[in-house]
């Protein structure tokens, strides 16, 4: 899923991104209002983290202008806490508003809910338990890898879209991996032969896709 974070303080830009990322969410970055609505109108966005006081827009211009054109879930962040600043949020079309200072792991619980990730979801004899980052096969725990969840979770996030290995290797090793796109394949390999092989499917020269299926 992607999530854009417009804030005008670097350091919360930096902070939110390690975290999003951390639960292989794809992240877009905006230091202002005016480059948070073009990356919106650049990209698929799942919810935006949006700064109330940036400049050039603010957090509630931008929100309005999200809301009007799409159903994208808004989060907006401030350092206001007074209930009418919360009423105004709201008013705005936010989803959800969190006042500063907060705990990161608490926006990314919020983050969570508002997307409606379950802690468990279920598919054929597939059960996977999103906050124990295991697989099970029809009850036995598949011992999957770090690596394997993770591609099983980013599959199921982007069911229905051919994803390259380009964007696996980003998604899931991080932009700073130098190694070769080929490690993909064999992680994919290994998880089939734990899943099923009708699971994930191979589009050559483009990528894979995750399949829906009842078995």
């Amino acid at each position: 899923m992607n999530i854009l974070i417009a804030d005008d303080e670097p350091f919360m830009l930096k902070i939110l991104k390690a975290y999003f990322e951390k639960e292989t969410f794809t992240t877009f970055l905006a230091k202002d209002g005016e480059e948070a609505l073009q990356m919106f109108y650049d990209h698929k966005i799942n919810l935006a983290v949006l700064d109330w006081m940036m400049p050039k827009l603010s957090g509630i211009q931008v929100c309005k202008e999200i809301k009007k054109l799409s159903k994208t879930k808004v989060l907006l962040l401030t350092a206001k806490d007074e209930d009418e600043d919360e009423l105004i949020a709201l008013q705005s079309g936010a989803d959800d508003y969190i006042s500063k200072p907060f705990d990161p792991r608490i926006l990314m619980l919020r983050a969570k809910k508002m997307l409606q990730l379950d802690a468990h979801v279920r598919m054929g004899d597939l059960s996977i338990d999103m906050e124990g980052q295991r697989i099970f096969r029809n009850g036995k725990d598949l011992q999957a890898t770090n690596k394997e969840f993770h591609l099983i979770k980013y599959f199921i996030e982007n069911k229905g879209m051919i994803i390259s290995r380009k964007a696996l290797l980003d998604g899931i090793w991080g932009f700073d991996y130098f190694g070769e796109e080929r490690t993909v394949d064999t992680h994919i390999r290994r998880l089939r032969e734990k899943i099923g092989d009708h699971r994930i499917k191979t589009h050559r020269g483009m990528g894979y896709s995750w399949e829906e299926t009842n078995d």
